[in-house]
């Protein structure tokens, strides 16, 4: 082999070596970068999901004896996380973890839909039944007014703050009436019905007498079905008092006086003094990570075509 031919072939083989070398650093970095990307990703999906109050207290220590959580926060309607059946599922889990020593209903709510605060009472009745062992207590935290009270009234017993307010059992159905507005702008309102009575409250026509007297009636049936609730889940703790009944709502304090609650407490108080079981674990149904995403991301919408003079409602 020429000096010339030996030349070339160290050169092809430094050549080779350098695009060896090549290559093993490119796939280095890479592996490199998939492994710091992951770890970033996790993290963020960790602090993610404390946030979400999906990590904390309330983990992998099911094996121990507890006092089960669940939280009723906000309206209660069938579109919101205090729906039925988040609550419901809920309470299910807490009474049917065998290591619950008692189930605290953590309440925070104005009241809502009695149709929801109804379903929710009837399943507390049904577990109470099933699990006659495991109590129920329900702990008030700002406030538990209407509907919220129509649940609280079914637990074993009700603990408040003495600032909490409590109470408003009472029934109401509002609205608005147009009909001076629409005669001032020279607007028409045309509605046509089959059925005497099919344009019930029409806030653009004018109230008809009938249809008062029939929505009052409505709202009497409900509001005595409310009082019997109550009555059942309460008892002979109830002042015969007949404020109670009037829709106004009470301090904690008062409201231990009236029988509509029992005593002052928070929930640690209670897991650690009532149930004697001082580590809680949270059985409330979240909403999962799409719904939030999907909710978020209907808020950041709204508020950037809203920034731009958009209005969607």
């Amino acid at each position: 082999m020429t000096d010339e031919d030996q030349k070339n072939e160290w050169e092809r083989k430094i050549l080779g070596d350098l695009a060896s070398s090549s290559l093993k650093e490119q796939q280095r970095a890479r592996r490199w970068g998939i492994f710091f990307k992951s770890l970033t990703f996790s993290y963020l999906f960790i602090l993610l999901f404390i946030a979400m109050g999906w990590l904390g207290s309330a983990n992998v220590r099911l094996s121990d004896k507890h006092t089960a959580l669940v939280d009723l926060q906000g309206v209660i309607s069938d579109d919101s996380i205090s729906s039925a059946d988040n609550v419901i599922k809920g309470l299910q889990k807490a009474f049917e973890d065998t290591n619950t020593q008692g189930v605290i209903l953590r309440i925070n709510s104005p009241g809502g839909s009695p149709v929801q605060a109804g379903y929710i009472n009837d399943e507390i009745r049904r577990l109470r039944n099933e699990y006659p062992l495991i109590p129920l207590y329900a702990v008030i935290g700002d406030v538990c007014a209407s509907g919220g009270y129509y649940v609280a009234a079914a637990a074993d017993k009700i603990f408040v703050d003495k600032a909490s307010l409590v109470g408003s059992i009472g029934v109401l159905m509002n609205g608005f009436g147009f009909t001076g507005t629409l005669e001032k702008l020279g607007v028409e309102r045309r509605l046509l019905t089959a059925g005497e009575h099919k344009g019930f409250l029409d806030p653009f026509t004018p109230l008809d007498p009938q249809q008062r007297v029939h929505a009052e009636g409505l709202l009497s049936e409900i509001h005595d079905q409310f009082i019997s609730v109550v009555q059942q889940g309460r008892g002979d703790r109830l002042k015969d008092v007949p404020e109670i009944y009037s829709g106004v709502v009470w301090t904690g304090e008062k409201s231990i006086e009236l029988g509509l609650a029992d005593e002052l407490g928070s929930t640690g108080f209670v897991a650690r003094e009532v149930i004697k079981a001082d580590y809680i674990v949270d059985f409330t149904t979240r909403e999962g990570i799409a719904q939030l995403f999907a909710k978020r991301f209907s808020e950041v919408a709204l508020g950037f075509l809203t920034s731009y003079g958009w209005n969607l409602r």
